[in-house]
């Protein structure tokens, strides 16, 4: 069961998306997601009246007789949301977490898609797959994806009492049903480490057929650029960066104990230290102008969020920037 407090959060982030999406996000979507391709449907016989340049001259020299390939608009798209739900995602200096901001973020897309009878999907993941809930229709489901980023490994008493017949399963064997597969969570490893590399081959594994992806993380990783490239030409990878603002800034507080949420490792810092502020300053953006410099040299989309501010900006932002490109 979750808690009264996550059902009330998820309750205000559907409020606020909702309208959010029906007054701002609804047309440009469209504009950006709808109608960009075709897909092949089928091999027929030639009629007067075709276009010369789409018969098909494999199957006419196979034939003895003029065939063309007929193709048809995608309508339809499959949005997959992979969200990073590490430990380092728990964390927020001011209003709430970057997991909480990744759940707004994932709910105005999936409200956006579901508004034009799109299917969404989720896969959530850490150093593993822990949860993958596979593409559907309905506010219903919307909202479900909505509570999963936002309640995954919030409900202890879960944790501490879990059904007895998950004591037999290995920590291979993940539970599958209708509505996707979970792992039994007392027997997954613990949230220590982001591997994007995973996600991204599972997502490979499960869909055979192009989706729009919307990788949601902090990328706090390393080692899975070529399994992104990868990913980018079978599918439509959206990179989206959610970050603190205390990543960039850290105030003057003299000597503090900083633990990392992922490894557990501690260290003792002079904040109080010029130095050490101007460092890691410069370090932290560094490392974001070098995540965005490679992943457009790549072709892929960036995004970045953060989680102390509004979610809606950058979204159409990157969704006007989107369609000025496709019209050149």
């Amino acid at each position: 069961m979750l808690t009264r407090e996550i059902i009330q959060r998820v309750r205000e982030i559907q409020l606020r998306t909702g309208r959010q999406v029906a007054d701002v996000l609804a047309g440009e979507y469209v504009s950006v997601f709808k109608g960009t391709g075709v897909e092949f449907d089928e091999v027929r016989p030639y009629v007067p009246g075709d276009d010369v340049r789409s018969i098909d001259w494999n199957v006419t020299a196979r034939m003895g007789e003029p065939f063309v390939k007929r193709y048809v608009e995608e309508r339809q798209l499959t949005i997959m949301i992979m969200a990073d739900v590490s430990a380092s995602q728990d964390f927020g200096s001011v209003g709430r977490s970057k997991r909480e901001a990744a759940a707004e973020l994932c709910a105005l897309i999936a409200f956006s898609a579901i508004k034009n009878d799109d299917k969404v999907g989720l896969t959530l993941f850490h150093s593993e797959i822990e949860q993958y809930i596979p593409p559907r229709k309905g506010q219903k489901h919307a909202l479900r994806v909505v509570r999963e980023v936002l309640a995954h490994g919030l409900d202890e008493e879960a944790e501490k009492k879990p059904p007895f017949w998950k004591r037999f399963l290995t920590r291979e064997a993940p539970l599958f049903g209708a509505e996707g597969f979970r792992f039994p969570k007392r027997l997954r490893p613990p949230r220590e480490a982001t591997r994007i590399a995973t996600a991204l081959e599972f997502l490979m594994s499960v869909r055979s057929r192009k989706s729009v992806c919307f990788l949601v993380s902090d990328f706090i990783d390393e080692g899975y650029e070529q399994a992104l490239v990868a990913a980018n030409r079978k599918h439509d990878v959206i990179a989206v960066l959610i970050s603190d603002p205390r990543e960039f800034e850290f105030p003057a507080l003299g000597l503090v104990e900083l633990r990392d949420a992922e490894t557990g490792r501690t260290r003792v810092v002079d904040t109080a230290s010029q130095n050490f502020r101007r460092d890691f300053e410069r370090k932290s953006r560094e490392r974001v102008e070098a995540l965005e410099r490679k992943l457009r040299g790549s072709g892929i989309d960036f995004i970045h969020v953060d989680a102390s501010g509004s979610v809606v900006e950058p979204l159409i932002k990157f969704f006007r920037m989107r369609e000025k490109r496709q019209r050149r």
